[in-house]
């Protein structure tokens, strides 16, 4: 859990702070998404997400705190939705929509995903902790699919985080994308449970 989010869990926000808190998350995401995170002085993310210096500093009181605060998110975010695909979806149809969403959320986010493994290779706990949630999402999936008798039960989720790692580390070559839903597909097709 972030500094921004024991502050939260110990103490409810108000409607108006967690607007503003949102604001300032939503503008560090589009720095990273654009690449420009290091690029702009710690206060300008005041100023993008119209909110005064002393609001970032009490929720986000460095740079480092409200990148951490950006990976939270982008994970709280994935694993809900591995969550809800899980409840809405047949298991194999859950698992493989995860992965491809997952292939969907590099794509979208590679300033993101190269940013924040920068910036948080000093912060280990912090991606550690992200990591197993991230984790624990793809066990869950591949737990049910096994369960349901629709995949493999000598593979483990281990495995298919490997593949992810991999998709988003080649995400620098030409045809990364039609690669990448390939790779999806190969991993799928390692899954499935022979007839």
């Amino acid at each position: 859990m972030s500094i921004g989010e024991r502050m939260t869990a110990d103490k409810p926000l108000r409607a108006d702070a967690r607007r503003k808190r949102e604001a300032l998350l939503a503008a560090a995401r589009q720095a990273f998404d654009a690449g420009g995170f290091f690029d702009l002085r710690f206060d300008d993310f005041a100023r993008l997400a119209g909110v005064g210096t002393g609001t970032l500093y009490r929720h986000f009181p460095t740079r480092e705190a409200l990148a951490e605060a950006v990976y939270h998110g982008e994970v709280a975010t994935l694993c809900d939705r591995a969550r809800q695909l899980r409840a809405t979806l047949p298991a194999a149809e859950a698992l493989a929509a995860f992965l491809r969403d997952m292939v969907d959320h590099i794509a979208a986010h590679q300033g993101l995903a190269r940013t924040l493994a920068t910036l948080m290779a000093d912060r280990s706990s912090a991606l550690a902790e992200g990591s197993r949630a991230l984790e624990q999402a793809v066990t869950d999936l591949v737990t049910a699919a096994v369960q349901a008798g629709a995949v493999r039960d000598d593979v483990d989720a281990g495995a298919v985080m490997m593949a992810l790692h991999g998709i988003g580390a080649a995400h620098d070559r030409p045809n990364w994308r039609a690669e990448a839903d390939d790779v999806i597909t190969l991993v799928l097709d390692g899954l499935r449970r022979p007839l």
